[in-house]
């Protein structure tokens, strides 16, 4: 009987090709915690100020390298921006919750200035206030802009408390509310400077009585 089949190859049989996966183009996993840098940069910010503090010194107090500084939060002046908006959230809101709060505008400010006197002198932190220091010799007028402004909110605000309590009628028609703000403005400078001087708490509080002293009554 013939067969009718072909010669049979002596070829092993080819296996079918499986397509390798295509390599992740993900990067590499960010080998910090953002926020914790975050916090380590604010207070180097606040205890030098933004000119005296360079890059070399926030990835060395950071503890991360450049690339890695300016792919998380851009050049030093958007880190800076980004600290001084998180330090008024995390350690300058006590003036606004005062202003919020409080019944009138002179107990806003006693609470204010007695919290001041507080923060001010926390140990384990730098002294004084970040928008008031960090501003010293500082070559940019961007910088000195944005913390000149943040200053200035604070007065506007207790000018608005100021004259509200005018037409209340809890202060006298006279008052000048522009004047009494910029004197609680520089009352508050002051203090942060002094505690940078080396003033204790129980020393800012005595000052901050004082201050009160003035505050015109009905």
């Amino acid at each position: 009987m013939v067969s009718t089949e072909g010669p049979r190859s002596t070829e092993a049989p080819r296996s079918a090709e499986v397509p390798r996966p295509a390599p992740s183009r993900r990067g590499r996993p960010r080998s910090f915690d953002r926020e914790t840098a975050l916090e380590k940069a604010i207070m180097a910010f606040w205890e030098h100020g933004y000119e005296a503090t360079s890059v070399s010194d926030l990835t060395r107090i950071m503890g991360i390298g450049a690339p890695s500084l300016y792919a998380a939060f851009g050049d030093k002046r958007a880190l800076f921006d980004e600290a001084v908006v998180e330090y008024g959230k995390r350690y300058a809101a006590f003036g606004e919750r005062a202003l919020a709060e409080e019944p009138t505008a002179r107990s806003a400010v006693r609470r204010i200035l007695r919290e001041a006197a507080v923060r001010y002198t926390t140990p384990g932190r730098p002294q004084g206030c970040l928008f008031v220091h960090a501003a010293a010799d500082c070559g940019s007028s961007e910088v000195g802009e944005t913390l000149r402004n943040r200053r200035n909110a604070t007065i506007a605000a207790v000018e608005s408390r100021v004259r509200a309590d005018v037409a209340a009628g809890e202060l006298p028609a006279d008052t000048d509310a522009g004047a009494l703000a910029r004197y609680t403005g520089a009352i508050i400078q002051g203090m942060s400077q002094q505690a940078r001087d080396g003033a204790s708490r129980a020393e800012l509080e005595a000052l901050a009585e004082i201050a009160l002293s003035i505050w015109p009554r009905a």
